[in-house]
């Protein structure tokens, strides 16, 4: 010992030099460990916990709250803080314990102190249970009467939380002085001896129960009437209590107690809790009570129980329900013995070491193999001879009967806690007796059953087969069933129902695996194993295909070495499954490839999930089948299409639009594989459509999916070439012209793709006519009455191939350019057909100028006119489209038009910037580094002779910019996103771009970027107003953020745009003056600009209100004056017989803000302005322009002579503004003549004269004015 202590002292020394690894786990203490795994907060929660105890109580109110907060992110994980709990639990528990012998039972304040405490401690409770909280409380003898008293005193304090958001401990301090008491009562004495009121009472009987017992008990029964937690803590309280050895009296009072409750049939809700509560006690008495204890009671209990389950309670509660099949099974428990039946399946051992063992001493122990079967035979012959000695009860059976009940409960909770009753209950009886029970829970699998009882029966299957009570010899009559199960799916109305039988039946196939020996399950994993990936492929919910992955996996890790398992299960995980689509497309088609699975894979997509009534699941089943082909594809082309094409004609409306999906996808899908169809297959495909319109089953309910799905038929038989004759040609192109007529955007888009490429197979050959009519068909479409029509129609034409189009490309690119504009007539404007015109009319570009192969090409003339059509029309069209503001009750239509159009406009640019003005010849190669061509010699000859100039690519950019900083997140992204795929293009560069460097700055080169946040985006973008070719664009589209409605936004842009008027990174005040200036320039550009329209004009006088009220535009020196000057001319416009409040209240507002300037002639014109306003004939108009007026002569005294300034103001506050109009404009005329404005009164009343004899005045003002609160919301 001595020599290996030294040993292991030098070794020691020997390592102190190493370095110390902090993030090894093996070289770290416990407490280090545990810290960096489990409770992450413990330092914090530490703390806490040291500031209470050395209190001795809580000192802040939210250190409970605080805790608690922490504690509920463990709610899933709860053994995490079990190692946390002695250090939690027991230093609380003991302040709790102090405090009340320190300041008394009598004292208020106790409640105040163990209040806070019993919050934390029962929020441990709720996380990690109340078995691993209990075993820290304290339990002396002496603290029964002190917790017993601590009980009564939080029962009889009125609870004040019941409107109160965080709980002040109420309930927290009765739950957990209950739990107190449940360990405390397990004392080991009698309970008299501690009960110090039985020396005061003389007339206590001998085997009457303590007046201890008779407090507490009563307090139970108060709470098991109780909604709350407190019933389940009361429950525990009287099971542990009454079960004990000294209360025979006690428990048979509390019987006769919950005998009367139960056979009350009051109803209301009182009486509902106080089952409850009678039913969770009596369970919990029966699963911790003695046997002997509990016979006696049994006959009243069951019977009361038998009738309690057929009420109306009982019907309406599934809580109650649940309760009563515990208590059913817990009652059959009490009347079975204990036992452990020999005829129970015994795996052979589970341990490795054991299994290491066995192996190793299998061949020594050979020889008394045969005299080992003897002995297992005899054994087994004296154990069922044991078994038919037994006595089973007679009540037995009617349990069992009520556990089947159960088992078709409606209720999950209910079903489940039936099926660990028959668990637990057939383990108790003979080898005869549990088949019964397996026959009468298979019995539950009947077609006639819904789906509760199979759900209630694979529950009850599972329970049986995890507790060795499913022998070996009863499996070839239990896997059919969960076969059967597994792909339960009953079509009820528009949706299913078996889901939940599907999970359950995997978990049947998973207690297989863990519960059967390898050799037992080999031949029954065979079968189980197709089934079971089938459902983790193709199960409609995630959470079965991951039961059904769970259950082979547990089978593959158990029942050993099975083919291709391991590859199986690292394909098929837990994370691959969450996706539908992933699940069909790549697991399904990688487990395929082994043999086994490729059938039953084709099958079930074939018989169950074409014919889905989930029409997303038919279409991805169409695609799965598809995906199968490359491994078998003469088996799908003979056996699977030939099943196929007769349900196109099926009565069911999913079976024909499913089946026609996939024998479309599948005739693609073989011809991918090089696999030739016969002339007879070709003919019975290429009649399927014919054959459906033959039967009219496009009219009526589905016709809509129909259209979808030959839509789709259409584009891949096209894609094939398959051999149509001009019949079938003419009635599919009609078809799909009828398709493209459709309201109905997905039937258009399907249609489109299809006519691409059946145009592309059947109508470009030379030798076909009538080519051209189909082109001039879609353009005269394009101006149709039907909005349906001139949708489709722009679409069709920009799939036309190259061939059709070249022949016509003027007119079509000119007529689909005018479609891009806003009609002229109110009725037939469509916000869809101008977003597809745009679409169509850069798709016919691209397709224009591409470089084809045929011999029709054209002149070079004609290529230099195509090009310039391009730059002059469609590009002005495309930038006329970012001008679409459309507004319907949909809201702001014309931001679809606009991001087509920001998309457009980079296809456009890119097909410009390939050519060249005098050659017309492509840039060769593709570019590596943008900065590379920049600085090569090609690139300056393409910017010399680009028809791609500075003007169109600076209207391009500050148009896109606009949209980069107007209030709609989406386009705000998409507007960023096309700018900087234009800066950081690949193939091509875009030349002459204006302070290309700066833009590059504002939208770098990475893609991860959160345009969409206004935070992000604007004080970026707003870099661009010191530009001035970008300026007046950019804040057209910056106003529209900054005056517009939504909070977030208008603060977002509002403070980019003050940061950059401040210019804190230049530090210079010229350059901050000559932004403001150079934003007053801009400002007075877009008044001028959007003269009229309120859409921009509102929000921009909102913007110059702000702008004015942050003092900016008032200090510019002379420029001042001439901002001022445009302002006033631009409201005098603006607010001339407007109607918009908000409009005029900004203008009033700006009137106000110019009148207090300095300015002499400009604020006498403003203040002019502004007392005209005082004889609007709006009364809210009138009043704001007289609080105004007030302010005006508050601040600039000037305006009035000084002997005149208190009358003015005198006036303006005695008048009734929003009263009689005729009295105001009285008073208004007094203001005229006290501001020494007669002349321009005079000026003002003759053109009302002249105004007067040409219209008439309007005699009464509520008319009017009630005509405007109708149309503006007031």
């Amino acid at each position: 010992m001595a020599a290996m202590a030294e040993k292991t002292t030098r070794q020691k020394e020997e390592l102190d030099w190493l370095p110390v690894y902090e993030e090894d786990d093996e070289r770290g203490s416990k407490e280090k460990v545990v810290q960096k795994y489990f409770l992450q907060e413990w330092e914090f929660v530490k703390s806490l916990l040291n500031r209470i105890v050395s209190d001795g109580r809580v000192s802040d109110p939210s250190i409970p709250h605080k805790i608690q907060s922490i504690m509920d992110k463990y709610q899933e994980q709860g053994q995490l803080l079990e190692p946390y709990l002695e250090s939690i639990v027991s230093p609380l528990m003991f302040i709790v314990r102090s405090r009340t012998i320190e300041l008394g039972l009598a004292s208020d304040e106790i409640l105040e102190v163990i209040k806070p405490i019993c919050i934390i401690i029962y929020s441990l409770v709720t996380v990690c249970g109340y078995k691993a909280v209990i075993r820290f409380f304290p339990h002396q003898v002496s603290d029964l009467e002190l917790a017993v008293s601590l009980l009564e005193k939080c029962h009889y304090t009125n609870s004040v939380t019941s409107l109160r958001q965080e709980s002040t401990g109420e309930m927290e301090a009765k739950c957990v002085m209950l739990l107190w008491l449940a360990i405390l009562i397990l004392v080991p004495f009698d309970i008299s001896t501690v009960d110090t009121s039985i020396a005061s009472d003389t007339n206590l009987g001998q085997l009457e129960p303590a007046p201890l017992v008779m407090k507490i008990v009563g307090f139970s029964k108060d709470y098991l009437s109780n909604a709350g937690p407190m019933r389940t803590m009361a429950a525990l309280l009287v099971s542990k209590l009454l079960t004990r050895p000294d209360m025979p009296k006690a428990f048979a009072s509390f019987v006769d107690w919950t005998h009367e409750v139960l056979s009350s049939v009051t109803d209301d809700a009182m009486n509902h809790f106080r089952l409850l509560g009678a039913v969770e006690a009596l369970t919990a008495i029966f699963k911790g009570g003695g046997r002997i204890l509990l016979l006696d009671v049994v006959p009243k209990v069951w019977d009361d129980t038998s009738l309690l389950i057929k009420s109306s309670n009982a019907v309406r509660s599934p809580l109650l329900r649940k309760y009563l099949m515990k208590l059913t099974q817990r009652i059959g428990f009490t009347c079975l013995p204990h036992r452990s039946p020999s005829w129970r399946y015994a795996s052979k051992t589970s341990s490795l070491g054991e299994n290491v063992s066995l192996s190793a001493s299998r061949e020594t122990e050979q020889y008394s193999s045969g005299t080992n079967v003897v002995d297992c035979i005899s054994e087994r012959i004296q154990s069922c001879q044991q078994d038919e000695d037994m006595d089973v009860p007679g009540i037995v059976e009617e349990i069992i009967e009520m556990l089947l009940t159960g088992l078709r409960d409606t209720d999950t909770v209910v079903r489940w806690s039936a099926a660990k009753g028959i668990g637990r209950i057939t383990s108790r009886l003979t080898s005869a007796l549990s088949e019964e029970v397996l026959s009468s829970v298979l019995e539950l699998f009947s077609p006639g059953e819904g789906d509760g009882s199979w759900h209630g029966g694979c529950l009850a299957l599972a329970e049986l087969a995890r507790r060795g009570l499913l022998l070996c010899t009863s499996l070839p009559k239990v896997v059919p069933v969960v076969v059967k199960a597994l792909h339960y799916d009953i079509r009820r109305g528009p949706h299913s129902v078996g889901s939940h039988v599907r999970d359950a039946a995997a978990y049947v196939c998973w207690a297989f695996g863990r519960a059967y020996y390898h050799s037992d399950m080999r031949n029954i994993l065979d079968q189980l194993a197709p089934h079971l990936l089938t459902v983790a492929c193709y199960d409609r919910e995630v959470n079965c295909r991951r039961a059904a992955a769970a259950a082979f996996q547990e089978n593959v890790g158990r029942q050993g070495n099975y083919p291709h398992g391991i590859d199986i299960v690292n394909t098929a995980d837990y994370f691959s499954l969450s996706s539908r689509v992933h699940s069909y497309t790549h697991v399904a088609v990688f487990i395929a490839q082994f043999e086994g699975y490729l059938y039953p894979f084709a099958e079930e997509l074939l018989y169950n999930k074409i014919c889905h009534w989930d029409q997303g699941l038919r279409e991805l089943a169409a695609v799965a089948l598809s995906a199968l082909v490359k491994y078998d594809p003469v088996y799908f082309a003979d056996s699977v299409l030939e099943k196929l094409i007769p349900c196109t004609l099926s009565s069911d409306l999913c079976m024909r639009h499913g089946a026609t999906l996939a024998i479309g996808e599948l005739v693609l899908a073989l011809h991918h594989c090089d696999y030739a169809l016969t002339s007879d297959k070709q003919k019975r495909v290429a009649g399927v459509i014919p054959a459906i319109e033959k039967a009219r089953l496009y009219r009526g309910k589905g016709g809509e999916i129909m259209r979808l799905a030959v839509s789709r038929y259409i584009e891949c038989i096209s894609i094939i070439f398959l051999s149509l004759t001009e019949k079938i040609k003419r009635g599919l192109l009609d078809t799909l012209n009828e398709n493209l007529r459709h309201p109905n955007f997905q039937i258009q888009d399907a249609a489109v793709k299809a006519l691409k490429q059946f145009v592309l197979a059947y109508l470009v050959a030379p030798d076909i006519s009538g080519t051209n009519d189909i082109m001039s068909k879609y353009l005269e479409l394009l101006t149709d009455q039907n909005v349906a029509v001139r949708r489709g129609s722009a679409l069709a034409i920009g799939v036309l191939p190259y061939e059709l189009l070249v022949r016509g490309w003027k007119d079509v690119l000119t007529k689909l350019s005018s479609c891009c504009a806003i009609e002229e007539n109110p009725d037939d404007r469509d916000a869809e057909a101008r977003v597809n015109a745009v679409k169509g009319l850069v798709s016919v570009c691209e397709i224009l100028t591409q470089e084809t192969s045929i011999d029709d090409k054209p002149s070079r003339e004609d290529k230099m006119d195509l090009i310039l059509l391009i730059k002059n029309e469609v590009m002005a069209s495309l930038l006329k489209a970012l001008d679409d503001y459309s507004v319907d009750n949909r809201g702001d239509v014309g931001s679809w038009v606009r991001e087509a159009a920001m998309i457009g406009l980079e296809r456009c640019t890119y097909i410009l910037c390939r050519r060249i003005s005098v050659g017309y010849t492509e840039i060769s190669g593709e570019v590596e580094s943008s900065s590379e061509l920049h600085n090569s010699d090609m690139v300056e000859n393409i910017q010399s002779s680009s028809i791609f100039d500075t003007h169109l690519a600076t209207t391009v950019v500050g148009g896109i910019s606009k949209q980069a900083v107007e209030k709609m997140d989406k386009l705000r992204e998409a507007a960023a996103k096309v700018l900087h795929r234009i800066l950081y293009c690949k193939i091509v560069y875009i030349p002459h771009i204006p302070y290309r460097k700066k833009l590059e700055e504002i939208v770098p080169e990475k893609t991860d970027l959160k345009w969409a946040v206004p935070t992000f985006s604007y004080p970026r973008f707003v870099q661009l107003l010191q530009f001035s070719c970008y300026s007046k664009l950019v804040l057209s589209g910056l106003v529209i953020s900054i005056g517009g409605l939504q909070e977030s936004l208008r603060k977002a842009s509002l403070s980019a745009l003050l940061d950059y008027l401040e210019a804190v990174e230049i530090g210079n005040e010229n350059d901050r003056k000559s932004r403001e200036y150079m934003l007053s320039t801009d400002m007075l550009w877009v008044l001028q600009q959007y003269r009229r329209c309120d859409r921009v004009i509102v929000p921009t006088l909102k913007t110059i209100e702000i702008l004015f009220s942050r003092k900016i535009f008032l200090n510019m020196e002379a420029r001042t004056a001439v901002f001022l000057a445009g302002l006033l001319d631009s409201l005098a416009v603006e607010l001339r017989v407007s109607k918009d409040f908000s409009k005029l209240y900004a203008g009033i507002a700006i009137l106000g803000y110019v009148a207090s300037t300095m300015e002499s002639l400009i604020n006498v014109r403003a203040f002019s302005h502004l007392l005209s306003f005082l004889g609007h004939r709006y009364p809210k108009i009138r009043k704001a322009a007289a609080e105004q007026v007030y302010l005006v002569l508050l601040q600039k005294g000037n305006l009035v002579n000084e002997n005149k300034i208190e009358e003015a103001l005198e006036i303006i506050s005695e008048t009734c503004w929003d009263g009689d109009v005729e009295a105001s404009r009285l008073r208004r005329l007094e203001l005229y003549g006290i501001a020494g404005l007669e002349a321009e009164l005079q000026k003002t009343s003759g053109a009302s004269k002249k105004n007067g004899e040409r219209k008439p005045i309007t005699a009464d003002e509520n008319a009017s004015y009630s005509s405007l609160v109708g149309s503006s919301g007031f």
